[in-house]
């Protein structure tokens, strides 16, 4: 076993990872740019060095300086975690060059994987069924329309070294494909240098079941499957082990599909066999087909340590350090289900757009694991994926590990950023998702439900007008002076009024819109109405928020101020911090409801910036390569007439 390993990467994982070398008495050495000087990742490890500036490619990119990181600390290896170099076949090469060990697949297993086209081909010499589409290497758009047409409507674009939803777009009739074509191998250049893309069929009522794997190089075993059908914008939201509705015969044939993949290429490591499955006459054997393999530790792979009992991490270091694999097929068991969501800073009804933001709260519950690599009083940079944590729930059965991950979310508390906490309560409750009915259509198809937004009742806005006035804890104290009267004060919550009558310890009414609620704490709760609320109320700066269950946020206004800043429809805003990537529109131009004005890259994503109505380009506020905040003005229509 090594005494000591650096982690090449950040946040989540790179605690993870450090949570398992402090179990086998393995230093660590953690890695950090500008913007994690103080993360979380950094405070744990045993050692830690700055490797650069804030961007990925100034820091996290830089194999050369990471590796020389990892020779000055004496580090005998580097674990890769997932993302950044972790699938680089030139980042393995240089570190073994280095004389140090790889905590992954040799370079010639990443190649084999890293381009989806040459991956299918391969694959089908193994056996393994592929999805029928074009994966040649004439990218003429032309040639490609013409393939699409072949293969038949809907089609799906996506970029040969893709990953993580980069470079993949839908296309359901040939009228849209040229400019989806030219979109998917946009992003596809800026996020992995390569534009190529391959078309695929697009099945109709697809569910994403992916295989967990290990080999050490010559003899590989799987540890069953995920369910990963429940995603938006192609990627992952809430995962599950194992799938709901699979058979005996069905996990016997992709797990032995799995298992010949990871021979084919003499796989070393942990890594993820993922295959589209159409669902639309159950589980099959002669209805699944291969679409990558992720040559590294998946984001999802607590759900399977959950069911089989094994840290796959320590699998990770164990083999690569030159143990043999000593577990058999037979001698891995499943036992039990296990759920995993993932918890973003993400505005769900704005497109699920990335957000930021200081967390200035943030607990979550026992009875449930919770990955994170934040903690409160952390900032979501602009500068990577704006995960907060991952909250995975494990029981006997199907609905007993749901019903664990519903209580988990509710009693999970965030404030300071925008979140998808409630959208992933809504979905975990989602009748045809506790019925195991899953595909990955399922969420775009209920979206408007799921992000429903339900109004709070008087009670939580009173609780909430009690945290504003600093009256969370039962005090009775108020700023203020009165004679022979009860105290009184407004407050003042998203514009709304409400007027707080402190009657003594622990006890007030508030008036909201002419209605009345009684407050009354009671042995440490908080009870209104004669009812009891089991509400957590938390005041941070400028917000007050209501948890348990779910979480609400109130906004405190100054009833003085008076000032709007709505910007209307004729200027186009910047939804977040990041990368104006092109401006498609000039000074003087016509445009329609809907049209592309700009796009903005932002957390390794690609945002399309449309009109909000018709009119006429008055001004472009911004240049291509600016970086800008959320917020700044972009373009600028023409004013309507009256």
């Amino acid at each position: 076993m090594f005494q000591k390993i650096l982690i090449a990467n950040r946040g989540e994982i790179a605690c993870r990872v450090i949570d398992t070398c402090r179990r086998l008495g393995v230093a660590t050495v953690a890695v950090y740019s500008d913007a994690d000087a103080t993360a979380r990742h950094v405070a744990l490890a045993d050692e830690a060095v700055h490797i650069g500036g804030s961007a990925p490619k100034d820091s996290y990119l830089k194999g050369d300086t990471i590796i020389a990181a990892a020779k000055a600390t004496e580090a005998e290896a580097i674990h890769p975690g997932y993302g950044f170099l972790s699938e680089n076949p030139g980042f393995v090469e240089a570190v073994e060059a280095a004389g140090l060990t790889f905590i992954g697949p040799s370079a010639k297993a990443i190649r084999a994987m890293g381009l989806k086209d040459a991956a299918k081909a391969l694959m089908e010499e193994a056996g393994v069924p592929v999805v029928p589409g074009y994966h040649g290497d004439n990218q003429d758009p032309e040639h490609l329309a013409g393939a699409a047409d072949t293969i038949g409507y809907p089609v799906l674009i996506k970029a040969v070294a893709g990953g993580g939803g980069k470079g993949m777009r839908l296309v359901e009739q040939p009228k849209d494909f040229a400019a989806a074509l030219e979109s998917a191998q946009g992003e596809a250049s800026t996020a992995f240098g390569n534009p190529a893309v391959l078309i695929e069929k697009y099945i109709q009522k697809p569910r994403h079941i992916e295989v967990q794997v290990f080999g050490d190089g010559t003899r590989a075993v799987h540890l069953y499957e995920r369910d990963c059908s429940l995603q938006r914008r192609h990627q992952k939201v809430i995962e599950e082990a194992p799938a709901p509705g699979m058979t005996d015969e069905m996990r016997a044939a992709m797990g032995q599909a799995a298992v010949r993949a990871a021979e084919a290429i003499g796989y070393k490591g942990a890594g993820t066999v993922e295959f589209i499955v159409d669902g639309s006459d159950g589980l099959r054997p002669d209805r699944f087909w291969f679409m990558e393999m992720n040559t590294r530790l998946q984001v999802e792979h607590p759900v399977t340590e959950a069911v089989t009992g094994i840290d796959l991490v320590e699998w990770q270091l164990r083999v690569a350090s030159g143990e043999p694999l000593t577990s058999r097929q037979e001698d891995i068991r499943l036992n039990g289900h296990a759920f995993e969501a993932r918890l973003y800073a993400e505005d769900v009804p704005a497109g699920f757009l990335p957000a930021t933001g200081t967390l200035t709260h943030l607990h979550f519950p026992d009875g449930a694991r919770a990955d994170t690599g934040v903690r409160p009083g952390d900032t979501i940079s602009p500068w990577y994926d704006p995960m907060i944590a991952k909250i995975i729930t494990h029981g006997a059965t199907r609905a007993i590990a749901l019903s664990k991950l519903c209580a988990a979310l509710e009693d999970t508390e965030v404030a300071g950023s925008v979140t998808n906490l409630s959208f992933l309560a809504a979905l975990a409750r989602h009748d045809g998702f506790r019925a195991g009915d899953v595909d990955t259509g399922l969420i775009a198809r209920d979206l408007g439900a799921l992000t429903e937004a339900a109004a709070p009742d008087l009670g939580l806005q009173a609780l909430a007008a009690l945290g504003a006035a600093g009256l969370s804890d039962g005090g009775a104290a108020l700023s203020g002076f009165t004679l022979w009267a009860p105290l009184k004060r407004a407050v003042a919550l998203d514009g709304v009024a409400a007027v707080i009558e402190v009657l003594g310890q622990g006890h007030a009414l508030v008036t909201i819109g002419g209605e009345l609620a009684e407050c009354r704490m009671t042995s440490g709760a908080w009870w209104v109405n004669g009812r009891p609320t089991g509400a957590r109320i938390v005041l941070t700066p400028g917000t007050v928020s209501v948890f348990g269950p779910g979480a609400w946020h109130f906004n405190l206004t100054d009833p003085l101020d008076r000032q709007g800043t709505a910007a209307g429809g004729g200027l186009t805003l910047s939804p977040m911090p990041g990368l104006v990537k092109s401006v498609l529109v000039a000074a003087g131009q016509p445009v329609t409801a809907g049209d592309r004005l700009a796009v903005l890259e932002a957390m390794k994503m690609e945002h399309t910036l449309t009109a909000a109505r018709d009119g006429i380009v008055a001004e472009v506020l911004v240049t291509p390569g600016a970086q800008v905040e959320a917020g700044a003005a972009l373009v600028r229509l023409e004013e309507e007439e009256a």
